[in-house]
Formats: C-alpha cells, structure tokens, sequence
C-alpha cells in the first residue's frame, strides 16, 4: 500500500533533504520566490492560466524541477498576489501593481502604482502568413516541434511582418517574458543616457557603493558592464540556486547586492553573469530619478513609444530599479521592432533613439567573450568559438541576436534585413533553440541576391 502523498525521484530526495536539513540554505526561499514572482507575472501581466503555466512551465525549470512536488501556491486575484511555500515552509509573495508588473515582498513594502507605464490599448490584427511554401513549412515544423515549446515568432523584413505563428491560447496580443533579452533593453536605455551625455562609456561609472577611488571597483567602466568584463563574480549557473538567482530574487536592491560583491581585476576575463546588468539597472534608477515612475515614464518616452513597444512592461525590485538582467513583457511583434531599431541602425524615420555608431558599438565582438558577445548582444562575427559554431549553424557573418532562457532570442539579419523574435518555453540547449531558428531562416528567399 502506498502512503506517501508523493512520489518522488531519490534524485529529489537528496536535493530536498540536503535543503530541508540545512535549515540556513537559502535554497528554498529562492524556489518559493521565482515561483512566485513567475506565476504573478505570467497571471496578471501576460493574462495566462495559472495552473497551466506552472503544470507545464514552471515545473519544467531546471532548477525548480526536482523540488515541484513540494510547491504549493495560493492565488489571490482580488489583491494581485501569489503566495507559493515549499512544503509548507515560509512563504514567498509576489504582488502585482498597476503599471510595474509583479515584484517579489521581500520586506513588507508594497509597490506604489505607477500610472505613466500603463500600456496602449493594442488593436486587433489578424496573424500575417507569407505565402512563401518553404517558410510557412519551416513555420509549421517548428510550431509543432513540442521539444522546441514556442509560444510565438515573428518575422520581419524590411520592417513588415513577413510572417507569424503563435501557440494554443498566445496570440499577437499575449506579452511575453524576456528573460535575458532584457538585458538589450538596458542596453539601448544606457545608450539613450550616453547619448544625452548623462553617463560615459569608459569613465568610472556612477555607482555610490564604488566612489571612494581607493575601493578596487571605482574604476569599473558602464563599456565593461555591458561588455561582461567587470569581474562581477556571479556567474550563469542557471540552478535557480545560484548567486545570479539569490540576487534576482532574494535581495530587495539587485543592483546593491550586485555591486557589494568581491570583484576579480577588471578588463582581465569575460564572464556573463546577470549581475552586471542588475548594477546597469542601477545606475539607470540613480540617473533617471530614483522612482520606478521616472524610469517607466523615460523608457515609454524615449524608447518604447518612438519604437512602437506599446505594451511593453518592465518590472522592478523593491528598491525601484529595473530587474533589467530579465523580466521585461512585450508582445512578440514589439519585440521585433525592437530588433528592427538596431536593424535601422538606432533610429525610428527621422529621429534618432540611439547615439550614431551605438549599433556598431554594440555589436562589436568583445575581444575577450570566447561565447561571441559585443556589448548586450551576442555577436556572430569574429574569431571566438562561440561566432564559429553558430555560423556553422548557418547564421550569417554579420548578424546578432539578443538572447534569454528557454528559447527566447530576437536576431537581426542585416544582410537579408530581416528580424525574428522567436520566444518560447524549451528547456533544450541554448544551441538547439538557436539552431531552430536558423532553419527557419533558411527557409527565407534572400532578399540580398534579388
């Protein structure tokens, strides 16, 4: 006779046992909180089901997998709220707030509204095909590939949507998560600040906690933050118990927690680590104004109305920074004109968003990424192995691409002025999903041999 209330994998057994025992991990509390801060998110800000999200997303992650059984949430859709406990453990809440997306109550503090960051009403559209039976093939393949997960694609060339695809319950309406994408967002913010010669590239960047010139980090430069060349120690474990992870979800200020760590020399090694980002967001926070209202209102201003990203949803700490290292929403269409941005080098019509040569600037391989990455965008040009292999793949010299978790990736062909925004829900290598995109490339004429 079976008695247990689960069946568990010896696997998780130890996993779990190894967390419970130690009574100080901090293990558990990071499982509860990304629970939570996703489960929020994706309820209230993409409008999905959330039992459905967290039966078949969140206990597909990595680092959440083995410990599911045990995940146990409350949603309160009156108050905004998801309360998630790991075998009756302390809780972790997540709140959602008008306009700011959901945030993690790691102190009682709730968010405040923030009014000026509430989205345009988005017209409807009927999905756009192309007619081009190779692609639409290629399109359908994809679509069906339940490995691969994708939850939309768009495609566009000579900035019109080419074509498109959605799954079951998405449609060109549904935001969707960045994950590390976000992290080109604060790239294009940074350069909107460089351009208005607020902050400087290869100057010591304005971080209060550095700016006593004895501190060994005071001259850590804003270039070698998006470059990953800071000697933030973090790391990209991706275990959902890492030090990137503890500091997503466990700190109230990400940025500050970021920035507090030991350092290893600047400019002497390349390691992507969400932590840069986190202290980019930072700075944005301090240069900006210090309110989630101020940053909101200059990225709707600056950047995500002038480029047409009307539903786009950054989130925030407590501490009223941008969780920029991940979780900003937008629709698979915005995300592809985000891309179309860089594609039109930096500019919407007649006005510039980013500074003249920032596009080259960031897409410039940075000497020392062995991964193939400039400054924000991973890079397919270049001697480093990572540029190699993906041109194996088919990518073509001279495009880049933005990248996150499962799947999520917005590469910008120039060659063929082309944008895919393909985002997803895989749990395959980031190589995998890269390479599944390339074959829908492909499948596309190029318009550079017409």
């Amino acid at each position: 006779m079976k008695t247990a209330r689960y069946i568990i994998s010896l696997p998780a057994l130890v996993l779990i046992a190894s967390v419970l025992i130690v009574g100080c991990s901090k293990a558990p509390k990071v499982a509860t909180s990304m629970t939570a801060h996703l489960l929020c998110s994706e309820t209230f800000v993409a409008e999905r089901d959330t039992e459905e999200v967290f039966q078949h997303y969140i206990r597909r992650i990595g680092g959440l997998r083995q410990v599911s059984p045990g995940l146990k949430y409350a949603l309160d859709q009156e108050a905004k709220e998801v309360e998630v406990r790991l075998f009756g453990g302390s809780a972790s809440v997540a709140a959602h707030t008008s306009g700011r997306g959901c945030t993690v109550l790691n102190d009682s503090t709730r968010p405040r509204p923030n009014e000026a960051a509430l989205q345009d009403p988005q017209p409807e559209i009927t999905p756009q095909h192309s007619g081009l039976p190779m692609l639409e093939r290629a399109l359908d393949d994809l679509m069906q590939d339940t490995d691969q997960a994708v939850k939309a694609i768009v495609i566009l060339q000579d900035g019109k949507i080419l074509s498109e695809r959605y799954a079951a319950g998405m449609s060109e309406q549904t935001p969707m998560l960045s994950w590390s994408v976000a992290k080109s967002v604060v790239n294009a913010l940074i350069g909107i600040l460089v351009r208005d010669g607020k902050v400087a590239l290869h100057t010591p960047a304005p971080v209060r906690l550095w700016a006593d010139p004895k501190d060994p980090r005071h001259n850590v430069s804003i270039d070698q933050l998006l470059r990953q060349t800071s000697g933030q120690p973090f790391g990209a474990a991706n275990t959902g118990f890492d030090p990137a992870s503890q500091m997503l979800f466990l700190s109230a200020d990400t940025a500050a927690r970021s920035a507090s760590a030991t350092f290893a020399e600047p400019g002497t090694r390349w390691s992507y680590t969400d932590g840069n980002y986190a202290i980019l967001s930072g700075i944005l926070r301090d240069v900006i104004g210090g309110q989630p209202g101020d940053i909101a209102a200059f990225a709707k201003d600056e950047l995500f109305g002038p480029v047409g990203m009307h539903s786009a949803v950054m989130e925030f700490d407590q501490a009223g920074a941008p969780m920029g290292a991940a979780f900003i929403y937008a629709t698979a269409r915005d995300w592809a004109r985000f891309g179309q941005l860089y594609l039109d080098n930096g500019t919407v019509g007649s006005r510039r968003i980013l500074p003249d040569g920032w596009v080259t600037y960031s897409t410039t391989p940075t000497p020392l990424a062995d991964g193939g990455y400039g400054a924000g965008f991973w890079v397919n040009d270049g001697p480093s192995h990572g540029a190699r292999q993906r041109r194996k793949m088919g990518a073509p010299a001279g495009s880049y691409f933005a990248s996150g978790n499962f799947g999520q990736v917005v590469l910008v062909v120039p060659s063929q002025r082309l944008v895919i925004a393909r985002f997803s829900e895989s749990v395959l290598p980031a190589a995998t999903t890269f390479g599944a995109t390339v074959n829908v490339l492909r499948a596309i004429p190029d318009a550079s041999l017409e």
